[in-house]
């Protein structure tokens, strides 16, 4: 959502960085292309002009004149006023009220209401161990009902059963009795929605809210919508008064002015942002975390939490063992490549790692593709039992066998397989070197226990190159990668994505080679 901004802004500061001293014109050269690149990301005009404001006041002070990299402190001072602007301290669902505490989701139509009330109360459900009910009140959309008892379903959370006839008021009494018998931690009320707003929503909204005494009232906001959700977070906050705000569609690829804006406009945080459809892709909003990712500094401290709930800690563990023994068989590949999509993928780490930015058209050159893993992994099923454990056993009639049950040609699987070799002789070195493979594990079953460390923590470790489990940080990436060690299930480097060196020292991604010639 943020690319285009950050290439705008990298492109200024590119400028800046390059030049020894920095005169009042040069500061404020920059501050009008970043005002223009602001207003061309949808920000609103009063944060954008409160906001180079700010940066200027600073940026021409004596900050600037006696830092002995002025260009490295405007870059600075840019980024502690976005995190200013994004709201400072990042704020999650607050909880802290007497159970049954009630969760009430408000927006318009076509917002994805119901489909965040899921996703935050899977969240409650399984990274805080609450008891969660949910409960439609969307008497109006056909099938708003059956929609979230379906979700629920899916998701093993509670919903209230409904009752054809009753109205929105009444469903939510009989909900919050319901949770006071059934001893649930915490109530959410999906609530319905308009096209727009109108007074009758307003009117409904608020008995709802007299009903049911919410202790969070989230707005749900479409992040695609610009400033159309600014003024709608106004209108909501003025007539039934909101908590939060949690944006979907953060994936999509709007300008994001709204999420900028959201927080200096409304004086209400950002809470949560959705990224993508699947009920688990919802993210707390870190004002620091997102400001790094704008500015290209990347985001560790997320890609370790999301490393923490996506690895499963006894198969690292088992698959640590395994590799002590210096066994590293397809069935182990095929492992790690999973893995390494449901940390997002290829694009969604590479997102998260700092620098990477200014090495994406090197990148899109290499012709990386996230369905790379989906093929390769394809690839390592069309074989028989026999062959992922000893695939010496692939001779040519086997291999044109497994390429044509994969779809794929002899030579992707011939890349595979050269990809296993180098990762089974590289986990034997580490097995006979003692101590070496079983440090880079320990930083993988130490992850086990992730959940319970602070993320202020996190963040402190990330700014002194260290993460839990002895796992350096990437200092502005080595070649390979290998700063990531142990990330995904004890990746070393980031699975063996031998394959040609690109440019600017990433070394080796995944044995793609350069693509297909023009």
């Amino acid at each position: 959502m943020f690319e285009s901004l950050s290439d705008r802004l990298s492109g200024i500061f590119d400028k800046l960085t390059g030049r020894g001293a920095l005169s009042e014109n040069d500061v404020n050269e920059a501050l009008r292309e970043i005002r223009r690149a602001l207003i061309e990301a949808d920000v609103a005009l009063p944060v954008v002009r409160s906001f180079t404001d700010k940066v200027r006041n600073r940026a021409v002070g004596a900050e600037v004149v006696k830092s002995v990299t002025p260009g490295q402190m405007v870059v600075k001072i840019v980024h502690d006023q976005l995190v200013e602007m994004l709201g400072s301290e990042g704020q999650g669902i607050d909880l802290n009220a007497a159970a049954p505490v009630p969760v009430m989701m408000v927006g318009l139509q076509g917002s994805g209401k119901t489909t965040t009330t899921a996703k935050i109360a899977r969240r409650l459900t399984q990274r805080d161990k609450r008891k969660v009910l949910m409960a439609s009140l969307d008497t109006r959309r056909p099938a708003a009902q059956e929609q979230l008892k379906v979700l629920g379903e899916q998701n093993g959370i509670d919903t209230l059963p409904i009752i054809e006839g009753q109205g929105p008021v009444e469903i939510a009494k009989r909900a919050m009795s319901a949770a006071k018998l059934g001893g649930y931690d915490v109530v959410m009320l999906d609530t319905a929605g308009r096209i727009h707003i109108d007074e009758p929503l307003m009117v409904e909204m608020a008995e709802v809210k007299a009903a049911a005494n919410p202790h969070e009232i989230l707005l749900v906001a479409d992040a695609l919508t610009g400033q159309d959700a600014v003024n709608l977070a106004k209108s909501f906050d003025e007539r039934v008064g909101i908590t939060g705000i949690a944006l979907t569609r953060m994936d999509g690829d709007g300008r994001g002015g709204a999420a900028l804006s959201m927080q200096a406009v409304t004086g209400k945080p950002v809470k949560l942002i959705g990224t993508g459809e699947k009920s688990d892709a919802l993210e707390d909003f870190y004002p620091k975390r997102i400001a790094d990712r704008i500015l290209g500094m990347g985001d560790i401290v997320s890609l370790v939490e999301k490393a923490a709930e996506a690895i499963d800690a006894e198969k690292a563990a088992q698959m640590a063992k395994k590799m002590q023994k210096g066994h590293f068989d397809l069935n182990d590949l095929a492992e790690q490549l999973k893995q390494m999509e449901k940390l997002g993928g290829m694009s969604g780490m590479m997102s998260m790692l700092p620098g990477i930015g200014k090495m994406k058209k090197q990148i899109e050159a290499s012709n990386l593709d996230d369905k790379m893993f989906k093929r390769q992994v394809a690839i390592i099923q069309s074989m028989t039992a026999k062959e992922r454990e000893k695939p010496e056993l692939l001779k040519a009639s086997r291999k044109k066998r497994v390429a044509a049950g994969s779809g794929v040609d002899v030579s992707d699987v011939n890349k595979l397989l050269k990809m296993h070799r180098q990762m089974a002789d590289m986990m034997k070195m580490m097995g006979k070197k003692k101590g070496m493979l079983g440090k880079m594990m320990g930083g993988l079953t130490g992850m086990g226990g992730m959940q319970d460390v602070d993320p202020k923590q996190l963040e402190e470790m990330a700014k002194s190159g260290q993460l839990p489990g002895g796992m350096d940080l990437p200092k502005g990436l080595p070649g390979g990668l290998g700063g990531l060690g142990g990330l995904g299930g004890g990746m070393p480097g980031l699975p063996g994505l031998g394959g040609p060196k690109m440019p600017g020292g990433l070394g080796g991604l995944p044995g793609l080679g350069k693509g297909k010639k023009k």
